[in-house]
């Protein structure tokens, strides 16, 4: 998907980082994401950890997430499932009325054609596993199946702040519902939708890896319809771009994000913790450093040329991302 923050091309520096630095088994390990996003990092570590805790605030991401690490098992009927819902007749619901040009709001972050199969799809889920004939896991693993293939036909530029004015050529193929991907494993793993300083208090394991929001950038915003997608509520879209009411993470307020670090490490009880941060951050090198030599020993890897997301569509100007520095910051907690 595309994804602000996205993990996937650190992945290799993240997994030698981690391991070189780990030394037990890490079979015999439980390995915390508490900022899963779409699980990038969470999925690496499923096979080769004894168990994994993930969570997002998200509801988008805790869909993701509770398909790629909460599902175990192949699911049986996968293959008749998505062939059903990619032969639903179209269907005017919620998405078409609000975030299609054909609808009343004419907001244009998906085709008429996509949006009405997007209504047409959810719906249909829900009526499932309402009527109990799909199972918790079949839901999740639809959902998460669901919101993957709307976001390649999203009319956007990576991000659902806003839609573009004329639909682009990703987004006039026609939306095609195809499988998400999970990894069977023999062991079990929870995920969470709780908000990290609140779920740090109740959870315990060896490796907590943190991937806070960097900046003043909301993801409750940035990605809102996909959290209208996966939750399907009635509400009243607001502006322009059709925002939910959302609440806004503390760690993208400069004023709380220092206070609400130091508590998430106060409060972990881990004995490996990393965090990934870079240097166009609310908090700088130095603030991260204060706070985590405080609870025991501090050490610090570098990632440089990591390019930087840029949402620019003029054709005129320049696409080359800027590159910045990405910091893994290490703390063996006594």
């Amino acid at each position: 998907m595309n994804y602000i923050g996205s993990k996937r091309t650190l992945l290799p520096f993240l997994l030698q980082s981690i391991t070189n630095t780990v030394s037990e088994p890490l079979c015999n390990l439980v390995f915390c994401d508490l900022f899963s996003g779409t699980g990038v990092v969470a999925n690496s570590f499923k096979p080769m950890v004894k168990s994994v805790i993930a969570n997002d605030f998200e509801y988008y991401s805790y869909v993701l997430i509770r398909n790629s690490i909460g599902n175990n098992q192949l699911i049986k009927d996968a293959q008749q499932l998505i062939k059903t819902l990619n032969h639903l007749p179209p269907k005017e619901g919620f998405i078409f009325t609000h975030y299609c040009s054909g609808g009343s709001a004419q907001r244009n972050y998906f085709t008429n054609q996509n949006g009405k199969k997007i209504d047409a799809i959810r719906s249909q889920i829900e009526t499932w596993f309402t009527n109990q004939s799909i199972s918790e896991d079949e839901y999740f693993f639809l959902l998460a199946s669901l919101l993957e293939s709307a976001d390649k036909v999203a009319n956007t530029a990576s991000v659902y702040g806003a839609y573009l004015k004329h639909i682009k050529a990703s987004a006039a193929k026609p939306l095609h519902l195809q499988a998400a991907n999970f990894t069977p494993t023999d062991t079990s793993h929870r995920v969470f939708h709780q908000d990290a300083n609140e779920l740090i208090r109740s959870i315990s394991g060896d490796i907590l890896y943190l991937d806070p929001p960097y900046n003043q950038r909301q993801y409750g915003a940035n990605y809102h319809l996909l959290n209208t997608i996966a939750q399907y509520n009635v509400f009243q879209p607001k502006g322009k771009t059709g925002l939910p009411n959302y609440q806004k993470s503390v760690f993208c307020k400069s004023t709380e994000v220092y206070q609400a670090f130091e508590q998430l490490i106060s409060n972990a009880k881990f004995k490996h913790i990393f965090i990934s941060y870079n240097n166009e951050g609310l908090l700088s090198v130095e603030d991260i450093q204060s706070i985590l030599r405080q609870y025991g020993h501090y050490q610090l890897f570098t990632k440089e040329n990591y390019q930087r997301f840029k949402a620019d569509t003029d054709k005129n100007r320049s696409h080359k991302a800027s590159s910045t520095h990405e910091y893994l910051h290490y703390l063996h907690k006594n």
